[in-house]
């Protein structure tokens, strides 16, 4: 008869024997597991090895120079600024308290410049459907309020636009009194679309609130018939504009303020 500290033993043996064996099962795996891996690895360093030698990843500075590289997740690329250095000058603090006096020509023709780091932006602009809109740039212009502001918004995500004509920088300035909307069913507004090249006001949201703020649109977007159309950019301003727009924007989101130094040296509007 085995007594109770012999059956102790017994059991503890066991044990020691179940241990020794799930230790050595867990040593043969881990074996064959780092042998396949060795394995994974060495494919990959061979097949490496066969595309260095075929030319796919080996830059050798001429025939692979322009090849495009796609950027890693974790470090993700900007692209070089486009632009140049803005012109010597600094903004000038303006406000008035009440839109200013029709003084333009309703039934002539004018046309607005923008002369910015990155180049002319020209746009024709739509006199007799937006007059309150051209007369208050005509004046703002003349007086200089947009020389030497920066456009500070870029979206690259649902609508496509360049935004300026803020002084601040900030997106909240203004030149202190507001004009109406204006020419809101123009014909080139279909199915609520406002086409690349269109250049229109920015608001608050509420009507008649439209300031000093534009948008330059490079590419058509999806946007309510809210916002006052005013002009048309040229070709050789869309090309311009699709430069900025290639830099991207600071935040990656596809909303902010540009990676390109966009910088308005000057703005004129002239009568044809």
């Amino acid at each position: 008869m085995v007594s109770q500290e012999q059956r102790r033993r017994q059991l503890a043996r066991e044990k020691f024997l179940r241990q020794q064996q799930r230790r050595t099962d867990a040593r043969r795996k881990a074996r064959v597991r780092n042998a396949v891996i060795a394995s994974a690895l060495g494919v990959v360093l061979v097949g490496s090895l066969a595309l260095y030698t075929t030319g796919v990843l080996k830059d050798d500075g001429k025939e692979n120079a322009g090849a495009e590289v796609t950027p890693s997740a974790t470090a993700p690329s900007t692209p070089p600024d486009p632009c140049d250095e803005p012109a010597k000058g600094e903004v000038e603090s303006m406000s008035w308290k009440k839109e200013p006096a029709m003084t333009i020509d309703k039934s002539a023709k004018y046309s607005m410049k923008l002369a910015t780091t990155c180049g002319d932006i020209d746009v024709a602009l739509k006199t007799s459907a937006a007059p309150h809109t051209v007369n208050s740039f005509e004046f703002l212009a003349g007086k200089g309020y947009f020389d030497h502001t920066k456009c500070h918004r870029l979206t690259t995500n649902g609508i496509y636009v360049l935004q300026c004509g803020d002084p601040t920088g900030s997106g909240s300035g203004g030149p202190g009194y507001t004009i109406p909307d204006e020419n809101l069913k123009d014909k080139s507004l279909k199915d609520n679309v406002y086409p690349a090249g269109t250049v229109a006001m920015a608001n608050t949201g509420q009507k008649n609130s439209g300031g000093s703020q534009f948008f330059l649109v490079y590419q058509d977007s999806q946007l309510p018939p809210s916002y006052t159309p005013f002009g048309t950019v040229s070709e050789s301003g869309m090309k311009v504009l699709k430069k900025i727009a290639a830099a991207g924007e600071s935040t990656g989101a596809g909303d902010g303020a540009p990676n390109a130094t966009v910088v308005i040296d000057k703005a004129t509007v002239t009568k044809s």
